[in-house]
């Protein structure tokens, strides 16, 4: 099983066209606003700091250049080929490594975990994205790569963020411009129950070991000038 290909498409389609510069993409807001605000809830339930750490959806590596300034060893991992050469070119010191990685492909998610061994990962804004049908698909995968030591972080836009976005989309001006590519290739904000997310993680055999909320920073400004932030769900989840 793999992700569709109307999926890979509308990915590869907005990777070959982001532009390079920092913060043109909505989501790639600096590590201080985002992966800066999240490692301080991974950190007290990490078994093993030393573990892989795997940025799994990792886009142009914003993020995952900031974690390998803070892990011994870090995987970009992302479904679109043209988003990982965006992570090289910004990284020519290669502080971090980056794969090509389908997780809803299972055995492709199992070659990765026999090479690395348990990892920790940090997931940002992916499970929404997914096909609905591919949710639980994705969630055992990332219980294979966490295996028995590692921890997950998941954090996924709330069901109430979907009301801003679509908000933003529908103003009479149109779409915001970091926004508007978003949707012109078909990547729509997918609303995901705030209480099906540890549902998800439980059913692939994690325990969920801390929760909350948080506001997650987009690079999009309102006409008041203020950063527009969605709200979002995050948990901690790993095997006891």
């Amino acid at each position: 099983m793999s992700v569709t290909r109307r999926y890979r498409d509308a990915w590869e389609g907005f990777w070959r066209e982001a532009p390079e510069e920092p913060e043109a993409v909505f989501w790639d807001a600096e590590p201080a606003l985002t992966a800066g605000r999240h490692l301080p809830l991974l950190e007290p339930h990490l078994t093993d700091p030393g573990l892989v750490m795997i940025d799994l959806g990792c886009g142009n590596g914003t993020q995952t250049r900031f974690l390998a300034d803070r892990f011994p060893r870090v995987v970009g991992a992302d479904l679109s080929a043209a988003a990982l050469d965006h992570a090289r070119r910004a990284d020519p010191a290669g502080q971090a490594t980056y794969r090509l990685l389908d997780v809803v492909d299972t055995p492709e998610v199992r070659t990765l975990h026999a090479e690395l061994g348990d990892a920790n990962v940090y997931v940002r804004g992916v499970l929404h994205q997914a096909e609905p049908g591919d949710r639980k698909t994705m969630a055992d995968g990332l219980a294979t790569l966490a295996g028995e030591r590692g921890r997950v972080l998941l954090v996924e836009p709330s069901e109430a963020a979907k009301g801003v976005l679509m908000g933003l989309a529908g103003g009479p001006a149109g779409p915001p411009p970091k926004l508007a590519p978003v949707l012109k290739h078909g990547i729509a904000p997918g609303e995901v129950a705030d209480e099906a997310l540890p549902g998800y993680l439980r059913a692939a055999g994690l325990e969920v070991l801390a929760s909350g909320t948080l506001p997650l920073a987009t690079t999009e400004y309102g006409p008041d000038g203020t950063r527009i932030e969605l709200p979002s769900t995050w948990i901690v989840a790993g095997r006891s």
